[in-house]
C-alpha cells in the first residue's frame, strides 16, 4: 500500500527518486464530488491502515497523511505517496521534550522559511504544537481521513493554517454529521483515533 522507489539518481549536487507510477485519482478528488459511500469508505480506510501500519513497523512515522498523499488505483487498490515528511521513530524514551525539527514553523535548506511543517488541517494537536511526534500522530490523521470520507469534509478545516490549527487544538468533533449507516465500531475508532490525549489515542 506504499508507493514503491526503484531507484536514487544523481547528477552533480542534484538528487531524484525513480518512483512508481500510481494511475488513478487521489482521494481528496474523489472527496470532491462528496462524502463516499460508507462500503467504500471502510474498504479505502482498511487498506489505508495497513500501508501505514507497515511504515510503522519499519520505525517511519508519515506525518502529512491526508486525501491528497493517498491515490486509489483503477482496481481499487490504495497507495501512500509523499513520505517527505516521514520521520524515523526516535528509540530514547528519554527524548520525550520539544524537538525542534517538529516545530510547525521550521526553517531548514528544504524548506521555506515559517511554513508549517505538514498540513494544519490533518495535524495531531502534538505536532500542531512542536512537540516530538510518533506513530500515534499518524494514527490521528487516519482518523480525520476517515472522518472526512464519511462526512466529505474534514473536521478541523479553517479559513487559514492558524484558524485550523485552533480548530485541531480546541474543537470537538461533531460525530452527529456521520451518515446513518456508520458501523458502532467506526464510531468508536474515530473516538480513540482523534483523542488528543495521545496517551489514550
Amino acid at each position: 500500500g506504499i508507493a514503491a522507489i526503484y531507484g536514487l539518481e544523481s547528477e552533480g549536487s542534484r538528487h531524484a527518486l525513480a518512483m512508481e507510477l500510481v494511475e488513478g485519482p487521489d482521494l481528496s478528488e474523489k472527496l470532491a464530488a462528496g462524502p463516499l459511500p460508507v462500503a467504500e469508505a471502510l474498504d479505502i480506510a482498511l487498506q489505508l491502515a495497513e500501508a501505514v501500519e507497515s511504515a510503522h513497523e519499519k520505525g517511519i512515522v508519515h506525518r502529512d497523511l491526508k486525501p491528497a498523499n493517498i491515490k486509489i488505483t483503477p482496481e481499487g487498490r490504495v497507495k501512500v505517496l509523499d513520505f517527505g515528511l516521514a520521520k524515523a521513530l526516535a528509540d530514547d524514551p528519554a527524548d520525550s521534550g520539544i524537538d525542534p525539527a517538529m516545530s510547525p514553523t521550521l526553517t531548514a535548506n528544504m524548506t521555506m522559511g515559517n511554513v508549517i511543517l505538514g498540513t494544519a488541517a490533518y495535524m495531531s494537536p502534538e505536532q500542531a504544537r512542536g512537540r516530538r511526534v510518533d506513530k500515534r500522530t499518524d494514527i490521528w490523521s487516519y482518523g480525520v481521513v476517515l472522518y472526512e470520507m464519511l462526512v466529505g469534509a474534514g473536521p478541523f478545516h479553517g479559513e487559514t493554517a492558524s484558524d485550523s490549527i485552533g480548530a485541531v487544538l480546541h474543537k470537538e468533533v461533531d460525530l452527529n454529521l456521520l451518515p446513518p449507516g456508520t458501523p458502532p465500531l467506526v464510531r468508536h475508532v474515530l473516538v480513540r483515533c482523534l483523542e488528543r490525549n495521545r496517551d489514550v489515542r
